[in-house]
């Protein structure tokens, strides 16, 4: 957020969706509930360290560290902000004064703050804990507004795949070791993700078409969305057809897994180093691309999701639900939640980044890659254009083809090795590594997602007693 915007905010003054907070050196409890009103009604912008009138006193540079992390504690705390929603904080300078900014999306929810319900009007926030009609209005609109909510009281976690949700409690486990998931039963994860809700027009209960989405059996999510389907398309040689092509018609989870193969596939990865570390740009590109056509497609449109390699681009269209026409500026734009409760579930598992730094990453990894950027075109139909040049892709080949090579020849030996139990450091010795992050991101983490290593000690992977092995799975 460039300072000229902050000044752009601040002379037109609060209003429905701008808040002023002073918090000079410490953050105030009202920002929660300003917080709440925002999630609840249109979504909004919060200034710390503006009064009211528009003065800036600005946050205390002691204290504005501490605020950031008071801040991000409280709003993934369910206890406080129920449910719980992730939001970032920014640090912005003017004229030698700290201003922290925060923008808050609207939520396909309803939320508390502790154990409130708040709206927002153009007075600021007020309490409607109390008043039945506004919390039902509040309640459809929300249903309404956001088909993932869509209630199907007649589907059964007997609809849903337990393996999925054993999967995504242990893919949110490596993102978080102390993730509350690891500890509830099935039914409480979908609960706590938001995934079984109450329609207030009907009175009914029961899971949400973003629960059917993401775990349902294959029978019943065409049951319910006969028209959904990600079309994957390789067209480079066949023009009037295709050369490759794999119809995909199952879970966004598992779409999403086969939409990656699908570029692992026809793509080369470019040799990238960064931080010291090789990165795979390819996939870094690519995963924003997948999430994006996956999280935020409108699933009440039957127009089909298109994913198509050409010779010259990678292409996509998806249908949407606009905030906005015609091409993002990836420095001046807002981003919108199309499917907040789909996101904050990719996000969970690590498939998706918090709302607006995968546009910003793709323009960054794009223009490393490509020398190129993308187009991410808002209307009707949601499109994405990935430029290509054949000469940079055709050395990146033989580049992909080594490092594929060499790792393998690392995953085998790695494999071999744990036969037997081996702990985290035995397998970091072995392979003379020092860097304990990037071991656990880039070598321990993939192979646990992938079965090839087991832990043996599944329930508690932060214990230090934990270890490794390679083979079948052990009997309990």
């Amino acid at each position: 957020m460039k300072a000229s915007k902050i000044k752009e905010i601040i002379l037109h003054g609060e209003g429905i969706s701008v808040e002023f907070k002073e918090c000079k050196t410490a953050i105030s409890g009202d920002v929660y509930e300003t917080v709440c009103a925002f999630l609840n009604r249109s979504g909004g912008e919060l200034l710390l360290g503006v009064k009211d009138n528009g003065e800036i006193a600005g946050i205390e540079k002691n204290c504005a560290e501490q605020i950031k992390k008071d801040f991000v504690t409280v709003v993934n705390n369910p206890q406080k902000i129920n449910p719980a929603f992730y939001l970032t904080i920014e640090e912005i300078e003017i004229n030698g004064k700290t201003i922290l900014y925060i923008y808050v999306p609207e939520s396909s929810q309803v939320h508390r703050c502790i154990g409130k319900i708040y709206d927002r009007n153009e007075d600021g926030d007020f309490d409607i804990t109390n008043n039945n009609n506004l919390v039902t209005a509040l309640y459809i609109r929300k249903q309404t507004t956001y088909s993932e909510n869509k209630v199907y009281p007649f589907v059964t976690i007997d609809d849903l795949r337990k393996d999925l949700i054993d999967r995504v409690r242990k893919l949110a486990g490596n993102q978080n070791p102390n993730h509350p998931w690891s500890e509830m039963n099935d039914f409480e994860l979908l609960k706590s993700a938001q995934l079984y809700l109450k329609d207030y027009q009907s009175g009914k209960e029961g899971f949400t078409l973003a629960a059917v989405l993401l775990f349902g059996k294959d029978e019943v999510i065409l049951s319910v969305l006969p028209y959904l389907r990600v079309d994957a398309i390789l067209r480079k040689e066949n023009l009037d057809r295709y050369d490759d092509r794999d119809d995909i018609r199952t879970n966004l989870i598992e779409s999403y897994d086969r939409i990656m193969a699908f570029v692992g596939k026809h793509l080369p990865d470019k040799f990238y180093i960064e931080k010291d570390q090789r990165i795979s740009i390819r996939d870094h590109i690519f995963r924003e691309v997948a999430g994006n056509i996956l999280i935020h497609r409108e699933y009440s449109n039957p127009f089909p999701t298109k994913f198509i390699i050409e010779q010259n681009r990678v292409y996509t269209e998806n249908s949407n639900k606009p905030h906005g026409h015609g091409l993002i500026n990836p420095l001046n734009f807002t981003p919108f939640p199309k499917n907040p409760v789909i996101a904050k579930m990719f996000k969970e598992i690590g498939r998706a980044d918090e709302m607006g730094s995968g546009v910003r990453k793709l323009y960054k990894y794009c223009k490393i890659y490509l020398g190129l950027n993308p187009q991410l075109i808002e209307e009707d139909i949601f499109k994405i254009i990935i430029p290509l040049i054949p000469q940079a892709t055709e050395q990146a080949t033989e580049q992909a083809t080594e490092q594929a090579t060499e790792q393998a020849k690392k995953i085998r030996k790695i494999l071999k090795f744990c036969k037997t139990e081996k702990s985290a450091n035995q397998i970091m010795d072995f392979l003379k590594l020092s860097h304990r992050e990037h071991f656990r991101s880039e070598i321990l983490k993939p192979l646990l997602e992938k079965g090839l290593l087991h832990p043996t000690i599944p329930d508690k992977l932060t214990s230090p007693k934990q270890k490794y092995y390679s083979g079948k799975q052990k009997n309990n």
